[in-house]
């Protein structure tokens, strides 16, 4: 009987929504997770059912505290593969905290991008679609080019910062033969995903469990496409067992398009909630001069093309689950305020 080396894992910012079903649907692979994560936007109750898991446990490590800190003690040899999702994420963070927001992005990629090397290590980039900025055609394809607004608003500081992160990432796999792959995410919702950094549907769920209205901002006809990040997660470690997609960026997410003013009427009609729609102007929201993007849908061809890419999950389902994960713990109105993306 051949015997097949079990797979050495890390994954920075594993505490998130994503990189926590991530740790979860590896572990049920057989590999050896080791996750990273300082709980500033993720949770340590996100590893509760690893933690509840025997088996899991004896191949799961969690190292508690910023990357840049707990690299230097770590040795990439011990890695197979690292996938990098840690990040500074939402559109009320970004907007908020844009020092925070970029240096967190650039200098932990950097970072993470210079030990993958050392090791050889295939490394998953972790990337997002705001990086296609005002998107100049729909559906947006990964070779396209992008365009972005004024360096004083803000907003499109995230965009940049995830930019830098692809460019170094292709950077290290031409000069370093660094086994990079490059995903960009596309609305990605699910269970465990909360709101306040202003994260959409988990906004609108929380608010019409409490029967309170779902703001929406701006005319609420700005659409996206949204994808569980339960769909997502079993994607990932296919793209990494295909050397020939090293090198390359991937469009990952739902490719079906919806309103943010539908998506709050079907969460309403999903959960049976009596709350109403608000529409609230993007300068109350945000700040003056807020610019946002009217579509934003993904070309899966590629993605389709290399690994049979395929969502199963339904966003009624997706809203019901979260739904079910949120209700416990809602005992008093708190803040609800809407995204216009997430």
């Amino acid at each position: 009987m051949t015997h097949t080396p079990r797979e050495r894992v890390l994954i920075t910012g594993g505490g998130g929504f994503i990189g926590s079903h991530l740790a979860e649907h590896l572990l049920a692979l057989g590999a050896a997770v080791t996750v990273i994560d300082n709980f500033s936007t993720g949770r340590r109750s996100n590893l509760a059912r690893i933690e509840a898991h025997a088996e899991w446990q004896t191949r799961f490590r969690l190292i508690e505290g910023d990357l840049s800190a707990q690299l230097p003690a770590l040795d990439p040899h011990n890695f197979d593969v690292i996938y990098h999702l840690a990040a500074a994420v939402g559109v009320r963070l970004v907007v908020e905290r844009p020092i925070h927001t970029i240096e967190t992005n650039v200098e932990q990629a950097s970072a993470l991008l210079r030990f993958a090397a050392r090791g050889g290590c295939r490394t998953l980039m972790a990337s997002t679609s705001e990086v296609y900025g005002k998107g100049l055609r729909t559906p947006m394809c990964e070779d396209d080019d992008v365009i972005y607004g004024p360096t004083t608003l803000t907003r499109w500081s995230y965009a940049a910062s995830k930019a830098i992160d692809e460019y170094l990432a292709l950077a290290y796999h031409r000069e370093h033969a660094l086994p990079a792959y490059i995903v960009r995410f596309f609305n990605t919702v699910g269970p465990r995903q909360v709101g306040e950094y202003g994260m959409v549907l988990p906004r609108f769920v929380q608010a019409a469990l409490l029967g309170m209205d779902l703001e929406v901002h701006g005319d609420g006809m700005q659409s996206r496409c949204f994808c569980d990040a339960r769909d997502v997660v079993l994607a990932l470690p296919k793209l990494l067992a295909r050397p020939e997609c090293a090198g390359r960026v991937f469009n990952i997410g739902n490719d079906t398009q919806i309103s943010i003013l539908e998506l709050a009427q079907r969460v309403i009609a999903v959960l049976g909630s009596r709350s109403g729609v608000r529409l609230v102007p993007y300068a109350q929201a945000f700040a003056h001069g807020f610019d946002d993007l009217l579509v934003r849908q993904p070309d899966l061809t590629r993605v389709r093309a290399a690994i049979g890419f395929a969502p199963t999950i339904s966003l009624d389902q997706t809203i019901r689950d979260l739904a079910a994960e949120l209700r416990p713990s809602l005992h008093a109105p708190a803040d609800t305020r809407g995204a216009s993306c997430s």
